[in-house]
């Protein structure tokens, strides 16, 4: 039987591209419109796995979607990592000076501003996907409008890439990670864990939990604060630590619980990195 996968986005989208590479022939990719749609086909048994960007190496956080894997109560079983490289879309025989409109993801938008800004007079449009924006300018022939989208969307809907690889840094890499409502099989060789905190809003407080980590050579890939709305200047803390061994992890977990007044494991599974 095969999984169903949930991604936002459709055919020729980053999402579709890290679906597809990560499960292969094995699975069946199911498109959402937004991060709400996925997670929630996950939780209400409709798709077996999901798939969405948490971090650019260029944006930085996704700040929203750390608050969707928290609130779900999904785990993270994988990640996956993939270079982006933005190309500029058009219908066949366009050039830059016909395009008046550029629509694209806020996400794609924000990793190309250095571009944009060269062309102040073309008006940008935010839009819910890359791909579905190729899709359209494709079948509804607009001629004044280009796409932020992969070189995969411009063959996908047969448009040309009037510009290429326009993401302000060449070294574009965006990290997805794999959520899914059952843990990572005991089988597989864990070795990256994903923790949220919630810190007394004393002194040293954080810095005592980056000892612990540290005395049980576990290593700090990511962290990232996130105020909770409900307490006035009192922060989550989500991160990220790749360890050789899981008792390693056990142990600095049970000594945390001392100094944190809330701890949850978002997932804990195979660190993925280019």
């Amino acid at each position: 039987m095969m999984n169903k996968v949930a991604i936002q986005g459709i055919k020729g989208s980053y999402h579709y591209q890290v679906a597809s590479n990560y499960f292969g022939d094995s699975s069946k990719i199911i498109e959402y419109f937004s991060f709400d749609e996925l997670i929630n086909s996950v939780v209400h048994n409709i798709c077996d796995y999901g798939v969405l960007a948490i971090e650019n190496s260029i944006a930085g956080s996704i700040i929203p979607n750390y608050s969707l894997v928290d609130n779900s109560d999904l785990q993270i079983v994988g990640e996956y990592y993939i270079n982006i490289d933005h190309q500029l879309l058009a219908l066949n025989g366009k050039k830059i000076d016909d395009i008046e409109v550029i629509s694209s993801h806020p996400m794609a938008l924000l990793q190309c501003k250095d571009f944009l800004k060269k062309h102040p007079k073309i008006t940008i449009i935010e839009a819910k996907d890359t791909a579905n924006v190729a899709k359209e300018i494709k079948n509804s022939n607009i001629e004044n409008m280009a796409a932020i989208a992969s070189l995969e969307a411009s063959k996908l809907y047969d448009l040309d890439v009037i510009k290429k690889n326009i993401q302000n840094n060449k070294n574009n890499e965006t990290r997805f990670v794999i959520v899914s409502k059952t843990k990572v099989s005991s089988q597989i060789k864990c070795d990256k864990a994903s923790l949220k905190l919630v810190l007394s809003h004393k002194t040293g407080s954080l810095a005592k939990i980056l000892n612990i980590l540290s005395k049980h050579e576990l290593n700090l890939t990511k962290i990232q604060s996130l105020p909770i709305a409900e307490i006035t200047w009192k922060y989550s803390f989500f991160i990220d630590t790749t360890f050789e061994n899981l008792d390693d992890l056990k142990k600095a977990l049970k000594k945390i619980e001392k100094f944190a007044d809330s701890i949850k494991v978002l997932g804990i599974y195979e660190k993925k990195m280019l």
